[in-house]
């Protein structure tokens, strides 16, 4: 029976099937719309996996369509204590199921500063012991330039190069949206040093985050780091 893992976010769908040894297949990536178009796109199986931070009508749509092509569903939630994983809330339901399977996915490796740039970005440090020590919620670059050009049209809601000290609009938007994230991902860090008494390592995932890399220090790329999440989550819960 085969097993596949459902990332549903704001703007995007993404699955991967559940390998045997526990890793996860080739990721597709659909993007969701008003219409119903998106869902002729799913795979069918035996069992699904889905995380969800979308809208309730979103997630109901791809249940629905999931329902028709699946023996069985299930519906990953945040937990409190999952695994190594512990999280600092005290209400798990505040947390993000996506954030959740990141630490998820990076726990029992040392210390992390799990970043992840998709609508918002995201920062989240597990500690040695797998420990949430808590995180940060910021607009991600792209929600930025989104809102700025919502209050003032003129403002360029795409184009620019990064530079420390921008000669045109378009390129200091850009320097200013970038610049921001990377200030707040650095200054995490070195407050995660404070913390801990070493320097976490950087994990970056999200679809925003390949326009950050090149400006960042040393860091784990793992794009797809919510469906490794689910693959861990399965081999806990399930298998």
């Amino acid at each position: 029976m085969s097993t596949w893992l459902f990332d549903l976010g704001n703007t995007r769908l993404k699955c991967a099937p559940l390998l045997a040894d526990g890793g996860i297949g080739e990721t597709a990536a659909i993007t969701h719309d008003d219409g119903t178009d998106w869902l002729d796109a799913l795979p069918s199986g035996g069992v699904a996996c889905i995380a969800s931070v979308a809208s309730d009508a979103r997630r109901a749509a791809l249940f629905d369509a999931l329902c028709a092509s699946f023996t069985r569903l299930h519906r990953v939630r945040t937990e409190r204590v999952l695994g190594p994983l512990r999280i600092a809330y005290e209400n798990p339901a505040h947390l993000g199921v996506d954030r959740f399977l990141a630490m998820l996915g990076q726990c029992g490796e040392g210390p992390a500063l799990v970043v992840g740039v998709g609508t918002a970005l995201t920062l989240d440090l597990i500690d040695a012991d797998g420990l949430h020590r808590g995180g940060r919620i910021a607009p991600s670059p792209r929600t930025m330039r989104e809102a700025l050009h919502a209050r003032a049209a003129q403002l360029p809601l795409d184009g620019g190069v990064y530079a420390e000290f921008a000669d045109d609009t378009v390129h200091a938007l850009a320097s200013g949206c970038e610049g921001a994230a990377l200030a707040l991902i650095e200054h995490s860090l070195e407050a995660a040093r404070s913390l801990l008494g070493v320097v976490p390592a950087l994990c970056l995932h999200g679809g925003g985050g390949d326009a950050l890399r090149d400006r960042l220090p040393a860091h784990r790329w793992r794009p797809d780091a919510v469906l490794h999440g689910l693959a861990r989550w399965h081999a806990l819960r399930i298998a």
